[in-house]
């Protein structure tokens, strides 16, 4: 059996998916771009303040399954440019400490709402 994982303190989806979906003892996050959660806007700002916000939309959702950045093993960042890369590496860092995720970043052509980042994540509810 799988179990949504939702959080008022995250952007609702954009379309027919959930925000989180816990399969024991996985937890899989849907991609988190840099939506404002309470107006469901894009935040302004360079690609550190959009991958702050991201993380934080991450960290509410981790909350909501009980659940920490240190329980992440795997992240898939997306950046519509890697010239972004440095920026986001540097909040990256902030909000994750050794033994780190996994983690691939590709730069893509597009995010929705035309955002510079979107990260998703897979945890272990250990």
């Amino acid at each position: 059996m799988k179990t949504a994982i939702t959080s008022p303190d995250a952007p609702a989806a954009l379309g027919p998916y959930s925000q989180g979906i816990r399969k024991a003892p996985f937890v899989y996050f849907a991609g988190q771009i840099p939506l404002d959660p309470k107006s469901g806007n894009l935040i302004e700002g360079d690609a550190a303040a959009q991958t702050r916000q991201a993380l934080e939309n991450l960290s509410a959702l981790l909350h909501a399954a009980g659940l920490g950045f240190e329980h992440v093993v795997k992240t898939t960042v997306f950046l519509a440019d890697l010239a972004d890369f440095a920026a986001m590496n540097g909040v990256y860092a902030e909000y994750f400490a050794a033994p780190y995720p996994a983690r691939s970043t590709i730069q893509v052509a597009a995010l929705p709402k035309a955002a510079r980042v979107e990260i998703e994540a897979v945890a272990i509810a250990d």
